[in-house]
């Protein structure tokens, strides 16, 4: 037998859990009894009963639920049957997320959270039972209770809750560090970091991040497991920049950063030359573009026509990138630039760089046409057009009025096309563009690639895919030129089902759909089809698809649309019943029968069966009004509501 372990001393009161009228209230313990047991150490409480009444006989702290007492009594003054033990903790969660309660026990066990039961083992056994349940657990702070019972025999109990830390089963970020702060020491040009320590179990660490001020791109300087950070990186420049701590957890989910802490770092050096200025040309600006320089505020842009100027500012930005909107047409220009830093230092000017906008676009390729059309593809080819052409872009489109997509870029004369559905006209077009980014309007040409014996058709798309009662319907379509001869649909019950396994083969068809009866042990398996050409070549498969499952309905209502009588009879006719995709078929209709309106299924005077939709009803009483309604039945044996009531008088 374990005793009663002794656990740390709490920082909160006890709060006494018990059972009334079988719901969970809480009520205050007695002062004699009261016990604090700090988060996450359990409150633990000893009960001389299996039903938790009345005052605990023993509470104590307990670090873990995982005990074994055997034959004998749990604690001093228990008994050894009929005992009960409660565990309770309350703690924060932080920002939640998947986890996994593990429970075993001999005898009963029930795991509780907020109040909710989550595991539920309660029986008298000979053995220790187990079960694990996954779940997830919402942010913030929540109470776990841990009932354990013991009737007779040996007892013993262990429960566990983890996270599930699989970056494919979590996917919920850390709660944002709180109490971020940052101090700065210019002696040293040191930045210190504190935060508070998150409340998630799957914590592993956090991030350490920086940006200069004027920037959005965030460096990360260290990830580390403790609660602060000095970083002696910092460049003595006189920049601002800022810090933001990100949580990050074992699944490898991260917390947004924390709100940005600022330093200022002492102004000693000015910035350096900006490197690698380039000048790209183009149709409707220059654009500039060069290395940012560590300690720069700003960057001046300055602009000639003439080799040895004069220049003129034409722009002051924080950025490395700048489009010249306003460069003049068809002429060259230089261009130069500056930094600054935010003391007002600046640099030396870079290199002058030349660009000339280029607005004139060179003109279509020549002599567009299809060179080959066979069962592999389709060869573009072309002549040239503009010795300023670098590149030929190739698009495609399904008709001269449908959208085109870009399927090639090449700076030779000529394309081959591999993708495009066999069978399938596509409108090509090829257009030139030169370096200043210019395009020609296109030239075009209609070209289609063969269907061969090779040419596999395109991947049905599966659509209906439904479980009704015991019928399965699944039904897809099929598209492109590729004539199909048949299909083949494999089942397995992995979520993506392999088509290359023989031994997923369920059925062949030469339709678009398929209807079976299934077991209720096969309505886990997943679908996915695969469609055959006269030479069979497959198809690439379906995406897989697991049916939707639903019980079996009542038919829809009928209605009654045509009374006839006679002096002994009345004739009805009704509209026959739909079904729905999968649903059971109509098997037959019953009429009820009143003289008294109001007719239903319990109070009617004759009830009548026929497979058809019609019926001669016989009515004893000439002259007397009778009232009618009729409802469906289907082969479930499922009945529809009755349709509206019809009244016929007959002899009249």
């Amino acid at each position: 037998m374990n005793p009663a372990r002794h656990s740390t001393a709490a920082l909160s009161a006890t709060v006494v859990l018990a059972t009334a009228g079988g719901l969970l209230t809480t009520a205050a313990a007695p002062a004699t009894a009261a016990t604090s047991c700090a988060s996450p150490v359990f409150t633990r409480q000893f009960f001389a009963n299996t039903t938790f009444s009345g005052t605990p006989k023993k509470t104590d702290c307990d670090s873990a639920v995982n005990e074994n007492w055997g034959t004998g009594a749990p604690a001093s003054g228990l008994p050894r049957d009929n005992f009960g033990v409660r565990w309770t903790v309350t703690r924060d969660f932080g920002s939640g997320g998947p986890f996994t309660f593990s429970a075993s026990a001999q005898d009963g066990i029930r795991v509780h959270l907020d109040g909710v039961r989550r595991i539920d083992l309660w029986k008298n056994v000979s053995t220790t039972a187990g079960t694990s349940v996954n779940l997830t657990i919402p942010p913030g702070r929540h109470t776990l209770r841990v009932d354990f019972v013991n009737w007779t025999g040996a007892a013993n109990t262990r429960f566990t809750y983890a996270p599930r830390t699989s970056a494919t089963v979590d996917k919920v970020a850390p709660l944002v560090p709180a109490g971020a702060k940052v101090t700065y020491d210019s002696a040293t040009n040191r930045a210190k970091l504190t935060w508070s320590r998150n409340k998630e179990m799957d914590l592993a660490g956090y991030g350490v991040h920086r940006r200069l001020k004027g920037t959005t791109t965030w460096t990360k300087l260290a990830t580390t497991t403790a609660t602060s950070y000095t970083d002696t990186t910092l460049p003595a420049t006189g920049a601002t920049y800022y810090y933001e701590i990100r949580a990050h957890d074992k699944a490898g989910n991260t917390s947004k950063g924390t709100a940005d802490q600022g330093v200022t770092t002492a102004d000693r050096t000015a910035p350096a030359v900006p490197r690698n200025l380039t000048a790209a040309p183009g149709r409707d600006a220059n654009a500039l573009s060069w290395t940012a320089v560590a300690g720069a505020a700003s960057y001046e842009v300055v602009r000639a026509t003439a080799e040895n100027g004069p220049y003129e500012r034409i722009a002051t930005l924080q950025g490395t990138a700048y489009a010249d909107l306003d460069a003049p047409v068809d002429i060259p220009a230089a261009y130069k630039v500056r930094a600054r830093d935010a003391a007002g230092n600046a640099s030396a000017y870079s290199s002058p760089v030349w660009a000339t906008r280029d607005t004139i676009a060179p003109a279509p390729p020549n002599d567009l046409k299809a060179v080959s059309e066979d069962d592999s593809g389709v060869t573009l080819g072309w002549t040239g057009s503009n010795p300023d052409t670098v590149r030929h872009l190739v698009y495609r489109a399904s008709s001269s009025a449908g959208p085109r997509t870009r399927i090639g870029t090449t700076t030779t004369w000529n394309h081959r096309d591999i993708t495009g559905d066999p069978g399938q006209p596509y409108v090509y077009y090829v257009t030139a563009v030169d370096a200043a980014g210019n395009e020609s309007a296109p030239a075009q040409v209609t070209a289609t690639r063969r269907v061969g014996p090779n040419a596999a058709p395109k991947a049905p798309s599966l659509g209906l895919a439904r479980i009704v009662g015991d019928r399965l319907l699944l039904s897809w379509n099929q598209g492109g030129y590729v004539p199909v001869s048949g299909y083949t649909v494999y089942r397995s019950r992995s979520a993506t089902v392999d088509t290359s396994d023989p031994a997923n083969v369920y059925a062949t068809t030469t339709a678009t759909s398929l209807e079976r009866t299934v077991a209720a042990d096969e309505r886990d398996y997943h679908y996915a089809v695969v469609a055959h050409s006269a030479y069979d070549v497959r198809s690439p498969a379906s995406a897989s698809v697991l049916p939707t499952v639903s019980a079996p309905q009542p038919p829809p209502s009928t209605t009654v649309y045509e009374v006839e009588t006679t002096a002994t009879q009345v004739r009805l006719v009704w509209a026959a019943v739909p079904i729905g995709p999968a649903e059971p078929e109509i098997t037959g209709y019953r009429v009820y029968v009143s003289t008294r309106p109001g007719v239903t299924k319990a109070d009617a005077e004759q009830v009548h069966t026929t497979p058809g939709t019609d019926l001669w009803v016989p009515t004893p009483e000439s002259g007397r009004p009778y009232y009618f309604a009729v409802s469906a039945v289907n082969a479930a044996g499922l009945e529809s509501e009755l349709s509206p009531e019809v009244s016929a008088t007959p002899g009249t």
